[in-house]
């Protein structure tokens, strides 16, 4: 079965082209929505957002739960560094920093995957013809936030255990070793 949508023109006379398609061609069905076929876009939309929105608190957690692990690890490491004088402030700078090159690598790496995905993806679907808006939807200011937001997710994942790692007692870390 094949199915076309056809706008019409401001003013055109939804009757008439109904009755002009039937009588062209009888076997087809021709049927008058109001409303247009915004259901398809409404739930593409949805489940889009949706769907980021659970990657980025997953990646969120992820370096969370990396760098919480990696901070134990390193207890001696930042004992000694505040013992020679390391202030908290450079603690939470240095483990902050040391996430957000990974940000901006996850951003180098995935704007281009997620582009070809996007396109694979909308090339075969065939249920839904996709406008040209709904296939072009990559603008610079799209992409500058998307490199912006793989930043963002390291470094707000990274914050409490950069905390915590600065308030790490010096004399119990090198008591403990």
């Amino acid at each position: 079965m094949v199915e076309y949508d056809v706008k019409l023109a401001q003013g055109a006379d939804a009757a008439a082209y109904q009755k002009a398609a039937t009588d062209a061609d009888p076997s087809l069905s021709v049927s008058v929505s109001t409303q247009g076929s915004v259901g398809p876009v409404v739930a593409i939309k949805t489940f889009s957002t949706t769907f980021t929105v659970l990657l980025s608190v997953v990646a969120a957690l992820g370096v969370f739960n990396t760098l919480l692990l990696t901070m134990r690890e390193r207890r001696r490491d930042l004992g000694m560094l505040k013992s020679i004088g390391m202030t908290p402030r450079q603690v939470v700078a240095m483990t902050i920093t040391s996430v957000a090159w990974q940000g901006v690598a996850s951003g180098i790496i995935g704007i281009p995957l997620g582009i070809l995905v996007h396109r694979l993806i909308i090339e075969h679907v065939r249920i839904i013809a996709f406008t040209d808006s709904m296939i072009d939807v990559w603008g610079a200011p799209l992409l500058a936030a998307l490199a912006l937001a793989g930043v963002a997710i390291a470094v707000l994942g990274a914050l409490v255990p950069a905390r915590s790692a600065a308030r790490l007692p010096i004399a119990e870390v090198l008591h403990n070793e």
